[in-house]
C-alpha cells in the first residue's frame, strides 16, 4: 500500500532482459533498502531484487508490461519512487495500491496562473471510476481530479511543489502515463454492478 506522495525521483541507468522479466537498475537516494521490499516505480508496485549504494533493481513481467508504459522505458528515464507505507505513517495522499489500471495519453497542457493544467485521455473503462475532486494516481502521484471536460477526459491541476518534486513537470502533449483509479471507487463499482443488472432485467 502507498500514498501517492513521491519521496524520491530515480533515474534508470540500465535495462536488460532477464529470466525475471524486463529488469531496471535505478539510481536513488534511498540508502536502507532490503531485498523483497515493495517500491512503487512510476506508480507500479515492484519488488526489489538487488540493491547497493544508491541503486536497486526491479523487474517487470509480461503482465505488468502489458498494462504499463514500462516496455518503452530506457536508460536515462526519470521515475517517481515511493516506498511502501509503514504502520504509523501519515496518509497524506490517498490509498494507492500500485496496481496500474491503464495507460492514458496527455492531450493538453496549459498554464493557468500558478498551476499547470494537464488533460488526459483515459480509457472508457476507467471513466466510471473518476469523480470530480476525487483522487487518482498518475505515474504514482496522488492527484485530485480538477475537472471532467467530457466522458473520456480527466483534467488535473498541478501545483508548483508537484512540478518540482516529481516527473510530472516534464509532461507534454503525446506523453503516455500510468493511471490507477481510486480503489474505493473500484469496490463500489463491483458491489453495485450486479444490482444495476438485476434492475434492468
Amino acid at each position: 500500500m502507498f500514498t501517492g506522495l513521491i519521496t524520491d525521483v530515480g533515474t534508470i541507468d540500465r535495462v536488460q532482459s532477464t529470466d525475471a522479466g524486463r529488469e531496471f537498475r535505478i539510481r536513488t537516494s534511498y540508502c536502507d533498502l532490503s531485498a523483497g521490499e515493495s517500491i512503487a516505480v512510476g506508480g507500479a508496485c515492484l519488488t526489489v531484487r538487488e540493491f547497493g549504494d544508491g541503486w536497486f533493481t526491479v523487474a517487470a513481467v509480461l503482465t505488468t508490461l502489458g498494462r504499463t508504459t514500462m516496455g518503452d522505458w530506457e536508460p536515462g528515464r526519470r521515475v517517481n519512487l515511493e516506498r511502501a507505507l509503514a504502520a504509523g505513517d501519515r496518509l497524506g495522499g490517498h490509498m494507492v495500491q500500485g496496481h496500474v489500471d491503464a495507460v492514458a495519453e496527455v492531450i493538453a497542457v496549459q498554464r493557468l496562473g500558478d498551476a499547470l493544467l494537464i488533460d488526459l485521455a483515459i480509457p472508457a473503462e476507467l471513466a466510471p471510476l473518476v469523480v470530480l475532486h476525487g483522487s487518482i494516481a498518475v505515474d504514482g502521484v496522488s492527484l485530485t481530479v480538477n475537472a471532467i471536460p467530457d466522458a473520456h477526459t480527466v483534467q488535473l491541476s498541478l501545483i508548483d511543489f508537484t512540478l518540482k518534486a516529481t516527473t510530472l513537470g516534464n509532461l507534454r502533449v503525446g506523453h503516455r502515463v500510468q493511471v490507477e483509479a481510486d480503489v474505493i471507487g473500484k469496490y463500489v463499482q463491483r458491489l453495485v454492478v450486479p444490482h444495476l443488472a438485476a434492475a434492468t432485467e
